[in-house]
């Protein structure tokens, strides 16, 4: 899903655009074609060290900056899924609203939650049954 672009900043911007484009058919047959090209003048250059550092030069520089782009883009749909449950958690009337910020919970105070909700779920089954 393409992603509005708001005016908030040179990175926002930047990523929104970024991620649009990244995900498409003709950016992967440009990233096929530059291979290609470079496996085609392997023989040109006898394979030297120097072919072989082009191509991983510029793969490295490639998934270094990618990596920023994907995080950028996961933050967002996390905070996102997050306030959207927010939200469902605010309006059902039987929920706990303390699960409303469950991401800030220790590890341990999570695995004792789990394991509330696992007998929760066992004590539901036995009196389905």
């Amino acid at each position: 899903m393409a992603r509005k672009k708001d005016g908030k900043g040179f990175f926002n911007n930047f990523a929104a655009s970024a991620e649009e484009m990244a995900g498409r058919a003709p950016v992967f047959v440009v990233a096929i074609s530059i291979i290609i090209v470079w496996a085609v003048l392997g023989p040109v250059f006898g394979f030297s060290d120097s072919w072989q550092i082009v191509i991983n030069t510029g793969t490295t520089i490639v998934t270094f900056l990618m990596v920023f782009l994907i995080q950028n883009a996961q933050n967002r749909e996390s905070k996102a899924t997050q306030l959207k449950l927010d939200e469902l958690l605010s309006a059902t009337k039987k929920a706990r609203t303390s699960m409303v910020d469950l991401e800030n919970l220790s590890d341990d105070e999570l695995k004792r939650l789990e394991k509330d909700f696992e007998r929760l779920r066992k004590k539901t089954e036995k009196q389905s049954a």
